[in-house]
């Protein structure tokens, strides 16, 4: 290995070559730094960098839009970089050191390790730090593992570029040591790799001394991918998260891509890449080094030099909670913006939801659909406006209070139902008696995305909220004030105003809405809370709750090292928890934490620089109300569980289309009763195939989920669709035979026992004959996709892709794959006959259509992307074909007709998926051919 590494040295001293297929931009020149020069030390296996620039992306317009603009990146701090792909034998051997899960074996140790989830190279590169004495790059709360023992999700992973040590590279590095001699000539591809990894550096190294940069396996790189701007960015480290779709950057193609596809301005694979995405084709090499001043850039060009971070999934905050459907708003203090994580969607991306407006105390509506901020905060006096927005879409306008002051608002619904604003006129200190009651507490009206006319209630600024029932209001901004109604009566009308707590120093107070008037504040170390406790305590450092009058009854201690700040109730109407930031020794609210008084638990939450005033909202849970005569509904036969029906998603991302599934799955529900057409499939029929332009009494339902296969879709036909789609006379599927080398279950095969509503529908018999009530609203309920969501819902399953054209008919798999892969073919091919004998069984038409393909797969040897050989495919089609001679229900559809079809480059995505008009084509012929059937469907 010695030996190697001054071979390549020798090679990178000499000089750089330029390949045929791109040349590197003229970015050598190094950065000014005017820090002493400290000789690097050597790391076996990387070659090491000091400064640099490059160039990501490309202006040129055949590229796809994620690979444009061209933006510069300066580097200005040394790094090494792998010199080859992590190995199977260099896993192997630190897995064995670090006890890391280890994977099926590979056919000899010098392949790249592939067929990895981001997640296991992070747990590499840990290890490997650690088996180094060194600290450690990433940090995670708790990791998930598949069966096949992949790491699939990492709770509260985060990522600290400031800390040396082994870790994935940026994408702006994986490029800049890519384009010191980028040589697509030492690179397997699909003219000379038989469509398999290969030893690293077979190939030999390029002329700065890398092997592999382009070809044989894609690499997982650092950055969530984001757009590039025209701009010139300083140690740029990708976006700041994935936002809902959660895509991550692959880079350098493998072995399946051609040498005019190989370049450094790639950053993706044929479908979306994910964290925990696996494929036989996607490995990694390590980068060492830290990264000073790291620059995250949002899509809007805007950067930051720091992240926020959920520290809990989807599942803590339901174990917590009591539900998925929680909400969380807060202060970012570094931007000024309101922040925002729907703990719903699945990716729980952190959104800042305002601009250009100094937001502090957001709320959110009782519905869950608005936000309510205002411009001033408690303890500081003087004027204040309030805003409303709404949380539904990528922009929303903010609608302004008219008051000359209105400051911390508070949602209240009304005993008639109306939904209201509470807030106060100023939120001073209220220690003086008489300015106390120079403020006041008003009410309006927000309807429809309008405010109403503000009332006053009554003199003081009760900030802390009014219980549900109007008989108590509180306040806290340096004494724990009270209103309580006399007699009674309400807080509106004969009051007394006291003052709670032995007029010790009292703020961040706030009443909770669960009928019990709980008062929570914090304090400054005050003889009460000292009394109470039995012990001396620092400020802040201690929860406190009150009763409905004002005797203390409970206090929580911060954790170690943290004070509280900024405490706040939270209820889903039965069970109330407690939000507050968590402030560290240097006075940083660095953390939000949930708080449980029932067991004194603190679960930190969220992790950024400056988290201010989070707000909490959990979907309130509903009592079952009364009929006209008084009486209520019987009760259900069987009650569902709640945490397990349609709980088809969750971030363990054991699939990476489980947000595409999720979808269909509450369609399946949703439509079981109106759906007489359905169209399952792979992402052929998925992008082909639009249910809105089927001609009624059509009802049509897209099933159709990326990347699925035969079995897969048999077991979803069969176990599903048949047993409950009610009114099916037509089922819809894509006969995408070149995909046939592979038999695959999909989520039906593991990945499905990540997903508790797959799970409770199998131990149910997938509810054959027993569909259970509110399953198809436990779906509709479910954590999700917001991006997927937002495509899927408006469509019935369809997504629409924009026209791209067929471009170059490139090829993953070697045509001649059948010779070996028979079995596999004929697999699928049973597959489908067994699906055409169901639906016979019911009388149910079973169209399969073979989509267009790339018009000039006719100049090649390849029937379509995945291969086969256009000689072979002529007489297969015609065996499936003849299925129909011994199933009347069976008609083949083909519209590709060997490339000889008339979908043109506006109708195509890609080489193999159309475009919206494609589809529309498709689906409109699709529609004739119904027609032509004579199939009798009920209205």
């Amino acid at each position: 290995m010695r030996i190697l590494l001054a071979i390549i040295v020798f090679l990178f001293l000499i000089g750089c070559s330029n390949s045929e297929s791109f040349t590197p931009p003229n970015t050598e020149e190094s950065v000014p730094n005017d820090s002493v020069q400290i000789d690097p030390i050597v790391i076996e296996g990387m070659i090491h960098f000091a400064n640099g620039k490059v160039s990501l992306g490309t202006n040129n317009k055949n590229f796809k839009e994620s690979e444009r603009p061209a933006m510069e990146v300066i580097l200005d701090y040394d790094f090494y970089m792998g010199i080859h792909e992590i190995t199977c034998g260099e896993y192997a051997s630190v897995a064995k050191k670090a006890k890391l899960k280890t994977f099926k074996k590979c056919e000899n140790d010098s392949l790249p390790l592939t067929d990895i989830t981001y997640y296991d190279a992070i747990l590499f590169a840990n290890a490997k730090s650690k088996l180094e004495n060194r600290d450690t790059v990433y940090s995670y709360r708790s990791a998930i593992f598949d069966e096949e023992k992949h790491c699939t999700d990492l709770e509260g992973f985060a990522f600290h570029p400031g800390i040396e040590g082994y870790r994935l590279p940026t994408e702006a590095e994986w490029v800049y040591a890519a384009t010191r001699a980028w040589d697509v000539k030492k690179s397997w591809n699909n003219e000379n790799s038989e469509y398999k990894l290969h030893t690293v550096c077979s190939k030999g190294a390029d002329s700065a001394g890398f092997c592999d940069m382009a070809g044989n396996a894609l690499e997982w790189v650092s950055d969530w991918k984001g757009d590039f701007r025209d701009t010139t960015i300083t140690n740029y480290v990708g976006a700041p998260s994935g936002e809902d779709l959660g895509e991550r950057v692959v880079k350098g193609g493998c072995y399946s891509s051609s040498e005019k596809e190989l370049n450094p301005y790639s950053r993706g694979d044929i479908y979306t890449v994910t964290s925990s995405t696996r494929a036989e084709y996607v490995g990694f090499r390590l980068a060492f080094g830290n990264i000073p001043n790291a620059l995250w850039m949002n899509n809007d060009g805007t950067s930051q030099t720091s992240v926020i971070t959920p520290l809990a999934g989807i599942e803590t905050i339901k174990k917590i909670t009591g539900s998925y459907n929680v909400k969380l708003a807060f202060r970012n203090d570094v931007s000024g913006n309101i922040a925002y994580i729907d703990y719903l969607n699945g990716s729980m991306s952190v959104k800042e939801i305002t601009k250009n407006t100094d937001s502090y105390h957001p709320e959110i509506s009782p519905d869950g659909n608005w936000i309510v901020y205002c411009t001033g905060f408690e303890g500081v006096a003087g004027k204040s406006t309030i805003y409303v927005q709404s949380l539904e879409g990528e922009e929303t306008i903010q609608v302004k209070l008219k008051a000359e002051s209105a400051t911390i608002p508070r949602w209240r619904v009304l005993e008639n139902g109306d939904t209201t604003i509470v807030y106060v006129t100023d939120a001073g200190s209220n220690r003086n008696k008489a300015t106390f009651k120079s403020t006041s507490t008003w009410q309006v009206k927000f309807m429809d995305g309008k405010f109403g006319t503000p009332q006053k209630l009554f003199d003081g600024a009760y900030h802390g909220g009014i219980s549900e029932d109007r008989t108590l209001a509180v306040s806290g901004a340096q004494l724990l004030r009270a209103r309580i109604a006399q007699n009674g009566s309400s807080v509106t009308g004969k009051a007394n105003d006291v003052v709670w707590y032995d007029s010790a120093q009292a703020c961040n107070v706030s009443l909770s809405q669960d009928g019990t008037k709980r008062t929570t504040f914090l304090d400054f170390a005050g003889k009460p809370g000292k009394d109470f406790v039995g012990e001396n305590y620092s400020t802040h450092a201690r929860l406190f709750i009150a009763d409905s009058t004002g005797k203390l009854i409970h206090s929580i201690r911060a954790p170690s090292g943290y004070t509280f700040d900024h405490t706040e109730w939270s209820t889903d109407g039965e069970k109330s928890i407690i939000v507050a930031s968590l402030t560290n020794t240097n006075g940083a609210h660095s953390k939000i934490a949930l708080i449980n008084p029932e067991d004194n638990s603190i679960t930190e939450i969220v992790e950024g620089d400056e988290l201010w005033h989070p707000n909490l909202w959990i979907k309130k849970k509903t009592s079952k109300s009364s009929s006209d005569n008084d009486t209520l509904p019987a009760r259900p036969a069987f009650e569902l569980d709640p945490d397990s029906a349609g709980i088809y998603y969750n971030t363990s991302g054991a699939h990476d289309r489980a947000d595409q599934w999720r979808y269909k799955m509450e369609f399946l529900w949703k439509y079981k009763d109106t759906a007489n057409i359905v169209i399952i499939g792979s992402s052929r029929t998925y992008y082909g195939i639009n249910p809105l332009l089927f001609s009624e009494p059509y009802f049509a339902a897209n099933l159709s989920v990326s990347g699925n296969h035969q079995k897969a879709s048999y077991h979803f036909l069969t176990q599903y669709v048949l047993p409950h789609v009610n009114k099916l006379k037509v089922v819809i599927k894509d006969i995408d035979l070149d995909r046939w080398h592979t038999v695959s279950s999909g989520i039906f095969r593991s990945a499905y026992t990540a997903y508790p509503g797959y799970v409770y529908d199998k131990n149910h018999n997938y509810w054959k004959g027993n569909y259970p009530e509110g399953l198809a609203e436990a779906a509709y309920d479910a954590p999700g996709s917001a991006l997927i969501q937002g495509v899927l819902r408006p469509t019935r399953g369809y997504q629409e892709r924009y026209a791209h054209g067929w471009g170059k008919p490139t090829t993953n798999h070697d045509s001649t794959w059948l010779d070996e892969l028979r079995n596999n073919y004929y697999d699928n091919f049973d597959y489908l006959v067994k699906m055409i004998k169901e639906c016979q069984k019911r009388d149910i038409i079973f169209i399969g259509i073979i989509t267009p393909e790339n018009p000039h797969y006719k100049e090649t040897g390849a029937f379509g992307k995945h291969g086969l050989r256009r000689s072979e495919a002529t007489s297969l089609i015609a065996e499936i074909n003849s299925l129909s001679e011994k199933y009347p229900n069976f008609i083949l559809m083909d519209e590709n007709k060997m490339g000889n079809h008339d979908y043109t480059d506006e109708m195509a995505f890609d080489t193999d998926h159309l475009a919206g008009a494609g589809a529309t084509q498709l689906t409109l012929r699709v529609n004739e051919l119904i027609k032509t059937l004579n199939i009798h469907f009920e209205q």
